[in-house]
């Protein structure tokens, strides 16, 4: 089976793909920081810097008895539930779904995975929802969709994710069962051999926690010795200060009043702002972590990029390029593998 995945930001599904065995031909993505990441990573892919409105061609060599299949998750921050003012018709990034019919129809694949954020169901009353899948049954396709939890299936973050999977030649598909239901990987199964670091701590590469492994770390490091993309954000004294107060799985609600007055209205402040994390349970959504301020477990600081990443379930030999603001947005932006290679694993076993 081959592929080509758009949107494709850093590859997170193409990732879980390759591992199920889709062999990735080819990438579109429009930022040049996560397409440099893409290539980084998956060298041998070809990986083009595009807006996939210019996209008119798919030039994919395919043999006559290897199947195709698209995959890739239009922008979708437009459909999360923290997103008041952009969950309308009125967002044309909301709209971009209509590229991906448009590729589907022109390179005609076997199979498609459509991955978006589980408030597409419920934006609009399901309008883009329901014109989603009238557009794939238009082209011919047999289409499925369920929303799974990243939790469920070995990573360690509670992430709701939409999957719709459609099939050109009226093949069954089942979704995945899952695999984790009372036993999550927890934020300290992920953290547990990663080395300490302090607040604005810079991109160096640094050596793990010797003796200091759970199956899960052992899964992502490898053979690996050190590991890189340590970076921190550099949070002021004023922040920092704050971080103390607030206990595993709380929130700035356990921060002193008198300590917020930079808040022109503290009450208004988001739940998921300065959100510490629980070591003994799987992390909240890994988004724009940098700016909602998630607090590591034990230390006094922001999260690294590796740890963001260690929370995506990205293999610690799985480099981010780009600054620092670049890595964190590509990090929270991607699918987390191991869900993706769940939903590529079912397809090919359907397909056999």
């Amino acid at each position: 089976m081959i592929g080509i995945e758009i949107f494709s930001g850093v590859g997170g599904m193409s990732l879980g793909a390759s591992m199920a065995g889709v062999k990735i031909a080819m990438a579109i993505e429009i930022d040049k920081d996560a397409a440099a990441t893409f290539k980084k990573n998956h060298p041998d892919v070809n990986v083009i810097v595009s807006d996939i409105k210019d996209i008119e061609t798919i030039d994919v060599p395919v043999n006559e008895n290897q199947q195709k299949i698209l995959m890739g998750g239009p922008p979708c921050q437009g459909f999360s539930k923290s997103n008041v003012k952009g969950r309308n018709v009125n967002n044309q990034k909301n709209w971009l779904f209509q590229e991906y019919l448009r590729i589907t129809e022109l390179w005609r694949p076997d199979w498609f995975v459509l991955e978006n954020v589980q408030g597409l169901v419920e934006t609009e009353k399901g309008l883009f929802l329901n014109k989603i899948l009238e557009g794939f049954k238009k082209l011919g396709y047999t289409v499925n969709y369920k929303v799974l939890n990243a939790k469920n299936f070995g990573v360690p973050q509670n992430r709701e994710r939409l999957f719709i999977v459609g099939s050109l030649h009226n093949e069954e598909f089942e979704f995945p069962e899952p695999k984790f239901i009372d036993n999550f990987i927890t934020v300290e199964d992920a953290f547990t051999d990663l080395p300490d670091l302090v607040n604005g701590n810079g991109d160096t590469e640094l050596k793990y926690k010797e003796g200091k492994n759970s199956e899960y770390s052992l899964l992502l490091k490898g053979d690996l010795k050190s590991i890189k993309n340590n970076a921190v954000s550099r949070n002021s004294e004023t922040v920092i200060n704050r971080y103390q107060y607030i206990h595993e799985g709380g929130n700035w609600k356990d921060i002193p009043i008198e300590l917020m007055e930079t808040y022109k209205d503290v009450t208004r402040c988001h739940t998921g702002i300065y959100h510490r994390l629980n070591r003994k349970k799987p992390s909240v959504v890994i988004g724009n972590y940098r700016k909602n301020m998630l607090i590591h477990p034990w230390q006094e600081r922001g999260l690294s990029v590796r740890e963001a990443a260690r929370l995506q379930s990205f293999p610690d030999n799985f480099n981010f390029v780009g600054t620092i603001n670049s890595q964190q947005q590509q990090v929270g932006n991607a699918v987390p593998p191991l869900l993706a290679k769940a939903v590529f694993e079912s397809i090919i076993k359907n397909n056999k």
